[in-house]
C-alpha cells in the first residue's frame, strides 16, 4: 500500500488549510477535550458560561487511512507541513472559518490559540493529559454558537477536530529511498493480506509480548534518535511499529514475520556506532538485534521458520548465499545483494 507525503507547495496560493471542522471522528484518532473557564469537563456538561474546545488540528507522521475509487494509501504530514500549514492559516485570516462534519459552514466558532508543541512536559497540552508528539499542531476553539455546542458537543456527537485544505502530494517509494525504509510494498501487502484471510474465516490471531527488555529499550533509542534527526528515518510503519514495541504491546505473528524479515537483511545498513544513519535507527524501531534474535526464536518456536527462509536459499529474494559467517557467535549464512 502506498504512503502519500502531503506537502505545501509554497509557489500555490491556494495550498494550505482552509477550515477547521468539528467531526464525530477525528482523521488523526485523537479528541478534543471541552473547556470552561478553562478547565477540563465533559463533553456532555450543559453549561451556558463561554465555551471552548481544544485539541490537536494536525499531527505530523500521523498514517491516515484514504481511499480514493478502489485504491487505498496513507497519507502524512511533515512536521515542517505541519509547521507551514499553522502558520498559513492565521497569515490567510481562517480563523473563523468552520464546518461539521465536512459538510456545513457553521459560524461562531474562532480559533482563539494556535501553537506547536515543542516540550513533553511544560507543553499546554500536557496539563489537560493530552499525548500528542512533538510537533503536533494544537489549537483551542471558542464556541459562541449555543446550537452547535448543545446538540453536538454536549451530546458528544462530535469529538474532535478535522483539516479541510489543499495539498500537494509527494510519493513515497520504500524502494527508492532503500533499505531504510523497511519492507517493499508487496511484502507488506502480502503479510497484511494473510491477516486478513484469516479474520475474514473468523480465525482469531494470535499475539505474543514476551519480548525481552532489550528490544523495548532499542525501540525507545530509535525514536529518541530518529526525533533528534527530525523524524526523517523510516515509513510511518516503522514509526508505528517502534511505538507498539516501546510499549510493550502484542505482535501478531504476521507482524512477527514482518520484523524478522526486515531485520535479517537490514543488518549490513546497521552501524553502532553512526546515531543519526538512517540504516541505524530504522534497526532499532525495529527492535535492533534484540528484536532479530527473538523473533526468529518465536518463529523457530512457532515451526514458522521455514515458510520465510527455504532450505536451498536461507537468503532473501535479491540477495544471494556465500559461505558463512559468524554472527554473535553464531554461524550463520552470508547473504550478499545480488548486483
Amino acid at each position: 500500500m502506498k504512503i502519500v507525503e502531503l506537502i505545501i507547495d509554497e509557489n500555490d496560493e491556494f495550498n494550505g488549510v482552509e477550515a477547521i471542522s468539528i467531526v464525530e471522528n477525528p482523521a488523526i484518532e485523537e479528541d478534543f477535550i471541552a473547556l470552561k473557564d478553562h478547565k477540563e469537563i465533559k463533553l456532555a456538561e450543559v453549561s451556558s458560561e463561554k465555551k471552548i474546545l481544544m485539541g490537536p488540528l494536525l499531527i505530523p507522521n500521523k498514517p491516515i487511512y484514504r481511499k480514493s475509487g478502489e485504491e487505498e494509501y496513507y497519507i502524512y504530514f511533515s512536521r515542517d507541513t505541519v509547521l507551514k500549514a499553522s502558520q498559513k492559516y492565521l497569515k490567510s485570516g481562517n480563523q473563523k472559518n468552520s464546518t461539521l462534519e465536512h459538510q456545513m459552514n457553521i459560524q461562531g466558532l474562532t480559533l482563539v490559540e494556535s501553537w506547536i508543541k515543542e516540550d513533553k512536559v511544560h507543553d499546554k497540552s500536557v496539563k489537560y493529559a493530552m499525548d500528542v508528539p512533538i510537533g503536533t499542531w494544537m489549537g483551542t476553539v471558542k464556541v459562541d454558537n449555543d446550537e452547535v455546542w448543545d446538540n453536538y458537543v454536549s451530546t458528544g456527537l462530535v469529538k474532535g477536530f478535522s483539516i479541510e485544505g489543499y495539498f500537494a502530494d509527494r510519493l513515497e517509494s520504500p524502494q527508492e529511498k532503500g533499505i531504510k525504509d523497511e519492507l517493499s510494498e508487496n511484502e507488506e501487502a502480502e503479510f497484511l493480506i494473510q491477516e486478513v484471510k484469516q479474520m475474514l474465516k473468523g480465525e482469531e490471531l494470535e499475539s505474543y509480548a514476551d519480548y525481552p527488555e532489550a528490544v523495548k529499550n532499542n525501540a525507545k533509542r530509535g525514536i529518541k534518535l530518529n526525533d533528534k534527526v527530525n523524524n526523517k528515518c523510516a515509513t510511518q510503519v516503522g514509526k508505528v511499529r517502534a511505538k507498539q514495541l516501546s510499549q510493550g504491546k502484542a505482535l501478531t505473528l504476521s507482524t512477527i514475520k514482518r520484523m524478522f524479515s526486515y531485520l535479517s537483511r537490514a543488518q549490513e545498513y546497521y552501524n553502532e556506532g553512526d546515531n543519526e544513519a538512517c540504516g541505524t535507527i530504522s534497526y532499532l524501531l525495529w527492535g535492533g538485534k534484540a528484536g532479530l534474535r527473538w523473533s526468529g526464536a518465536k518463529l523457530k518456536e512457532l515451526d514458522q521458520l521455514k515458510t520465510i527462509l527455504d532450505d536451498d536459499n536461507p537468503c532473501w529474494d535479491g540477495y544471494e548465499m556465500i559461505g558463512y559467517k559468524i554472527q554473535d557467535g553464531k554461524k550463520v549464512p552470508n547473504c550478499v545483494k545480488i548486483k
